[in-house]
């Protein structure tokens, strides 16, 4: 048998149906590699270790026909970014000013997760608040890259990505509000997806901001789907919660005959030469297998979508912060209190609507003629891990950004949130650190971007490989 830590989800629950492996088995496994490797990679804040081990022995009874039926994630060890509150746990978001709380209620995808037989044993680090594109904190300390420790693995949902690389759980939660599902995928080389807003619930007030997306991380594509098939669907508690998801099937179809528009710099965007080699590779290979791939060229700027995207955050995610900054200015981190008071938005809220009206429209028309955008996750190859980038640029290829969220390309499509985006693995920088391209649907067509994405790790990338795997045991 190979490594339990690197099963997929979908091997595991084979095993588990087949009687091969037990659900306590597993998650020993995961929890002795927990412990051999977090020291290093810092990725998980919160040990549930006594009260998943119950339910990995609950779960390997239902297995031999005792009790109730498995369910569809039974006995499957997941891990949770903390910012999902879970009841009677410690929910301090990254920072100091709240580390005394603990939660009252599950988040809807706690809850969801737990309902199918999932098993929680880890919860997982972030920026204070997951208001950055990195992941360490003064509360929790610095959050590393498994493949390149020198390195962040992305933020906000930093220790989910990091975690799933280093073999700590198959599964992992997440939540994007400019790309924080993605960032981490693409850096530590893992499958995240952003649903479309309204796919999966999410909890107030940031279930009414239309940038915001709670979603699915893993290490293969069909896993994330496996996920996402759970999470998704109404719940109570959230008003835009959309009913009837579509169900992702578990193998995919092919991509002969899907049109493809592969788009390396969104406009104006700078992206290092690493990032484009890897990006065309992966286009290539769509091209190989079938789908019929045409660059294009977008009239975008990142200016213009750096001003509506202030425009936004001042309005509602900058104004949360402010709000406990004005509370507890003294104990947040130099990155968010930056954050709070570097969204000066040369546009009103209207204007930025106005504005993101006016981005959108040369990409719906494409819609008309395309099935998916392929374009690049990130443009750089790497933030350096601790590293809060308050006062000094991201400089790609020889280009300075305004701000180094602009380094990442996935805030166009916190804009333009009703279209699923899920990022894959497209290689390695010469630094060691991954790269990975954004699969872009057509609004809420959730199941195109997963066939996308099947047949790029089909062509050889990521963790659908035997040989992709960060050098942690080397």
């Amino acid at each position: 048998m190979p490594d339990l830590h690197y099963l997929s989800a979908h091997d595991t629950l084979d095993l588990f149906r087949g009687r091969q492996l037990s659900p306590v088995e597993h998650l020993e496994a995961l929890i002795d590699r927990v412990e051999a490797h977090d020291s290093t990679i810092n990725a998980v804040v919160d040990r549930r270790y006594d009260e998943a081990r119950a339910e990995a022995r609950e779960a390997a009874e239902r297995y031999v026909g005792k009790g109730d039926a498995p369910r569809p994630l039974e006995g499957l060890c997941v891990a949770a970014k903390e910012e999902q509150p879970m009841a009677g746990r410690p929910w301090q978001q990254g920072s100091l000013a709240f580390a005394d709380e603990v939660a009252k209620y599950d988040h809807p995808i706690i809850e969801r997760i737990q309902s199918a037989g999932g098993i929680i044993h880890i919860r997982t680090a972030t920026p204070e608040f997951s208001c950055a594109g990195f992941c360490h904190s003064e509360l929790w300390g610095v959050t590393r890259n498994p493949w390149n420790v020198e390195f962040t693995p992305g933020g906000s949902s930093g220790g989910s990505a990091a975690g799933l690389a280093a073999g700590f759980a198959p599964l992992a939660t997440g939540s994007d509000i400019g790309g924080s599902i993605r960032i981490p995928a693409s850096f530590s080389g893992v499958v995240g997806f952003k649903p479309p807003f309204g796919r999966v619930p999410g909890l107030a007030p940031y279930h009414l901001d239309q940038y915001c997306h709670d979603g699915p991380l893993a290490r293969t594509v069909a896993d994330c789907s496996l996920l996402e098939n759970v999470i998704a669907g109404p719940h109570w508690r959230d008003v835009v919660s959309l009913r009837d998801p579509p169900q992702i099937p578990r193998e995919s179809t092919g991509v002969e005959g899907m049109r493809v528009a592969l788009c390396v710099a969104l406009g104006d965007w700078p992206v290092h030469p690493d990032v484009v080699a890897n990006t065309n590779r992966v286009a290539a290979a769509l091209s190989e297998a079938g789908a019929h791939v045409d660059e294009v060229v977008l009239p975008w700027t990142m200016e213009r979508f750096w001003n509506a995207a202030q425009a936004h955050f001042g309005a509602i995610f900058g104004s949360g912060i402010a709000e406990i900054e004005a509370e507890c200015g003294d104990v947040l981190n130099d990155y968010t209190k930056d954050f709070a008071s570097s969204i000066r938005s040369r546009l009103t809220f209207y204007e930025g609507l106005v504005e993101e009206t006016a981005l959108w429209d040369p990409l719906g028309r494409l819609f008309e003629s395309i099935d998916v955008v392929l374009c690049p996750t990130i443009a750089t190859t790497g933030l350096e891990a601790g590293k809060s980038y308050v006062d000094e640029p991201v400089v790609i290829d020889g280009h300075a950004v305004e701000h180094y969220i602009m380094a990442m390309m996935t805030l166009p499509f916190n804009l333009f949130s009703r279209c699923p985006v899920l990022s894959v693995p497209s290689g390695l920088a010469s630094n060691g650190v991954p790269t990975g391209v954004q699969v872009v649907g057509r609004t809420y067509e959730d199941i195109s971007v997963f066939q996308v994405g099947a047949a790029i790790e089909a062509a050889g990338f990521g963790f659908g490989s035997p040989s992709w795997r960060p050098p942690l045991d080397s």
